[in-house]
């Protein structure tokens, strides 16, 4: 164990705990009010420092590290900065619809609102400044993953009482297809890494996990139990070969992406026992053993 002591630096201001580090490591943004701070990581010191129109309630950096997005719902704005040129900055008015939510695609170079009430999600290209939109998801901030190329966008929908999920193309935001999911109220959805599986988790009145082709085909439907809250968390391998589903019963599944079968099972209790170490083990073993198998 290392005899090195732990060093702190000064304190410095910031508000709402926004404080985000850049992708890339080198920067961290904050927002103090309605300042956003970019300080270098090793140094701490100012690189960039901005005024936005009013106080800061998200912070979100591009996947580039190059442009740092502040949502400021109240005003129904938001607005871009660039790091690396300070002249440049883009300000986003959803005027009377309001903003709910906002985030950068995949390239960075989009900007994805979304109105109150959940009316339409409206697309700006930081590039060309043309405007796309797609109208009523069903979430504000949830049920919309991209897959890991970014060529691709899942987004959850609902209409006439009913679930779909609607894919579309990141290039030119056009339709792909559409189709109707077995859901009793969408939760919320996750590719798979490979982007060959979507993962739809169902109300948390119900544990219900159900996986889709891209092409809209149901492979298949998990459901552990009954009559109780279902899935409180959910997150895939790097390598796609297994799936993550924790519970509100305190229970972590993994399943094998071969047979959708449950490959392990361990508790996440709010107290530790000494039984805990033996189920982590168990899936680590598990988890080891599935991986040499299906990776050389």
């Amino acid at each position: 164990m290392s005899n090195d002591l732990l060093q702190y630096s000064e304190c410095h201001s910031q508000s709402g705990g926004h404080v985000r580090f850049s992708p890339d490591g080198r920067l961290i943004a904050t927002a103090a009010g309605y300042r956003l701070v970019i300080r270098d990581v090793d140094t701490l010191q100012i690189v960039q420092l901005y005024g936005c129109v009013d106080a800061i309630e998200d912070v979100e950096w591009s996947f580039d590290s190059e442009y740092v997005l502040c949502s400021i719902p109240k005003r129904g704005v938001a607005q871009v900065w660039s790091v690396s040129n300070k002249e440049w900055h883009c300000k986003i008015d959803e005027g009377p619809v309001g903003l709910a939510h906002a985030r950068f695609s995949p390239d960075g170079r989009h900007v994805l609102a979304t109105a109150d009430f959940r009316l339409r999600i409206t697309i700006w290209s930081l590039c060309d400044r043309s405007v796309y939109y797609i109208r009523f998801p069903k979430h504000v901030g949830a049920g919309i993953d991209f897959t890991r190329d970014g060529t691709v966008m899942a987004l959850a929908e609902r209409t006439d009482a009913r679930d779909s999920v609607g894919l579309f193309l990141t290039d030119g935001w056009k339709p792909l297809r559409t189709f109707p999911v077995a859901s009793t109220d969408l939760e919320d959805l996750k590719w798979a890494p490979g982007g060959e599986v979507l993962c739809i988790v169902d109300t948390i009145l119900q544990y219900q996990v159900l996986l889709y082709s891209a092409e809209g085909q149901l492979l298949q439907t998990y459901r552990p139990y009954e009559h109780a809250l279902g899935v409180k968390t959910f997150e895939w391998h790097p390598l796609g070969h297994l799936l993550a589903i924790g519970s509100y019963d305190e229970r972590v599944r993994v399943l094998n992406s071969l047979t959708w079968q449950r490959l392990a099972e361990c508790s996440h209790p709010t107290q530790v026992h000494p039984s805990f170490s033996e189920d982590v083990t168990l899936a680590r073993s598990l988890t080891l053993t599935l991986t040499l198998t299906l990776v050389p």
